[in-house]
Formats: structure tokens, sequence, C-alpha cells
């Protein structure tokens, strides 16, 4: 069992004062020896009582380009690559279906193809969480009940508000589900521990959040988890219980030891020393998202542009590139991941990064979602 508590005296010991955003910002020496401190201290989270990094570079950015906000908008080809997407896993159910489960063509099937196509899945319900497919809020409700499919299990309409509030409160303590729990960080820092996390990253995504605060069922919820259950139960009629076991399979290992799990870290874990750190300029806060722009982004709907998501959510992610092309002068100067892979291996490997390295924030965000959203602090 998690939780989402952390004592008055951890911290008082874990209190750090980061500089704002904004160009007027305080010095890059105090920022950066505020972070050295922190992370001198390897059991402490990096806490900070600033607002969060993103609302004013989009502010900053669209004062010096005004026309990003162009780029806002429904991506329509979304829906025709989630469509070819649950076609190719239900196809690959089928033809595993009297497969053996522990052999190499069933195992390396899901490892490949499977765990590929179920993040590609996964991350097609993140853009669709942001409206991003169609311009009907309940239209985009329905394809991602149909991107849901060949992840075996209802998950759609449960990540929607957890991850609106995660944008909304990132890093505040008790609203930011993305964030590791106190208890996560004291067992599993260690090479086992973190080699474990990643191994089983997607369990942790899937239960801390409920947690951390409960969201109450809707009707999109209840949707969801008929027709998931139809889905399954139709599949395993039809083709038997090997189909479902390598969608399910293929959703596990898409969380696991993967290339493309390790978006998961590679997003907002406070890395000492990055892939590639530019000299950092007098209006570059210390970071707490990470991007990365390699290769691996035509199969996750660009998600490694993650700082400018985070800056811009209704910017869909076939325009993502074109934000960060516009805007260079603000992303080219911060710290991004080169390799995917790489984060996988330092974040196992390096005694300096781990489930500690998250910056958190004691106060302000809010809850989001369909259900309720109020505010926490102001």
């Amino acid at each position: 069992m998690v939780f989402s508590v952390i004592s008055t005296e951890t911290r008082a010991r874990l209190q750090i004062s980061t500089a704002a955003t904004s160009p007027e910002s305080a010095p890059p020496e105090s920022k950066s020896s505020q972070l050295q401190d922190a992370a001198s201290k390897d059991d402490d989270f990096f806490w900070t009582y600033t607002e969060e990094p993103h609302r004013t570079r989009r502010q900053a950015i669209i004062r010096a380009h005004p026309e990003v906000t162009k780029l806002c908008g429904p991506e329509p080809l979304t829906k025709y690559l989630v469509v070819l997407v649950v076609l190719l896993q239900i196809y690959c159910a089928y033809a595993l279906s009297s497969t053996p489960v522990l052999s190499w063509r069933f195992l390396m099937t899901a490892y490949i193809v499977g765990a590929t196509a179920n993040q590609n899945l996964f991350l097609s319900i993140h853009e669709i969480s942001h409206n991003l497919a169609f311009r009907s809020a309940s239209a985009n409700r329905a394809i991602a009940i149909l991107a849901n499919l060949p992840i075996g299990i209802p998950y759609s309409a449960s990540f929607r508000p957890y991850h609106l509030t995660h944008h909304k409160s990132l890093g505040v303590d008790g609203l930011d589900a993305d964030l590791p729990t106190p208890l996560e960080a004291i067992f599993l820092d260690s090479l086992l521990g973190k080699a474990f996390f990643c191994t089983f990253q997607i369990l942790f995504y899937a239960i801390r959040p409920m947690f951390v605060y409960q969201v109450p069922l809707t009707k999109v919820h209840f949707a969801n988890i008929f027709v998931q259950l139809a889905f399954d139960a139709c599949l395993v009629r039809a083709c038997g219980a090997n189909a479902l076991i390598y969608l399910i399979m293929s959703s596990f290992l898409a969380g696991s030891l993967h290339p493309c799990a390790a978006h998961f870290i590679a997003e907002h874990y406070v890395f000492d020393a990055p892939a590639t750190v530019p000299k950092q300029p007098s209006n570059v806060p210390i970071p707490e998202t990470y991007s990365y722009y390699g290769g691996l982004n035509l199969l996750t709907y660009n998600v490694g542009y993650h700082n400018e998501h985070h800056d811009f959510p209704a910017v869909p992610w076939s325009r993502l590139p074109s934000l960060h092309k516009i805007a260079k002068e603000f992303y080219e100067p911060l710290p991004y991941h080169k390799s995917w892979t790489l984060v996988l291996w330092k974040f196992i490997l390096d005694k300096q990064v781990g489930l500690w390295c998250r910056v958190k924030r004691a106060e302000g965000g809010r809850l989001v979602g369909s259900w309720k959203e109020s505010e926490v602090q102001n």
C-alpha cells in the first residue's frame, strides 16, 4: 500500500526556493546552487514553492509568437491511426490464438509488435484526453473507448481526469498522481528497487492514483467498463483465451522494460546530467520537464515533445514540431534526452538518479475532470 503523505519535519528539511520561469527570474547561479543543494540529499524530493514553469513560458511564447495559437485544435489523422492500430492488435491476437503463450513467437510478437502498438494506444488516449481527435467531447470519449479495446482493461475514462489534473497541478503533492509517493521512493531506492519499478511501472501508474485521490465513477466510466468487458468476452469466445492474454501481455510490456516505456521516466524525473545539457542562459529555470526529439516519437504521438506539450496542451501531436520550430529560442536552451533507452539504463544504474528525483510543490493546483473542477489553492 502507498500513501501520499510526508511529515512536517521532512517538509522542513526539503524546502527549496527555486526561481520562477520568466526572464525576470532570479540569477542562474542561485538556481543552480539550490538544485545542487537538493541533489546532495539522495533521500529527498526537490521541493519548490514557486509556480510551475509551463504557464509562464506559454505566456512568453504567445507574446513573442502570437501565431502559435493557430496551431491549437484537433488533428483529424488521429482517429484513423487509432482504428489502424486497433485492427492491427485484433489481427495479431487472432493470429496467435492457437500459439503457446510461452513460445518465442508469442513472446516476441507481444514485445515487438504488441507492446509498441499498445504504447501507441496509451498515448492516443493521452492525446484524446485533451479533446484533440474531434471537436465534440462525446466523440473524443467514444474514440478513447475504442482505443482502449486492445489494452484489455478499462482505462481511458479514469485516465482523463487524473491526467488533466497532472497538467493543472504539476508536481503538487496530493494532486499530481504522476509523482511517486515517499513510500515508493524509500523502498525502491536501490539498483534492484529501480529495476523493479521500471519492470512493473505500468502497475504503479495504474494503482498509485487511487491512493492519491479517488475519482467518482461517471457514465463514461461505466460505458468504458461495459464496452471493454463485452469486447474481452467476445474475443475469448471467438478466438480463445490466448488472444486476450496476448493483449494484456502487450499492455504490461508496453509499460515495462521497453524503449517506448522510458518516456514515463524521461518526462519529469530530474537528471543531474541529461544526454544533452546546453549552456544555461539567465532566462532558463531549473528543468522539471524534459523533452526528447528522437525517432521513437514517430510511434508515440510525439510525446517526446514534452515541454512543448505542457506549454500548449491544446496543440496536437502533429503540430508540436512546428511549435518547437517557431519558438526555438525558448526550447533549444532546455536540457533534453537523446535516447529513451539510455534513460532507462541511467535511471536504474546511476546512484544519483531515482524516485526521489522529482520536483514537488506543497500547494497550488486544482482537480480537473468532467465530474469536478474546483480550485484547491489560488
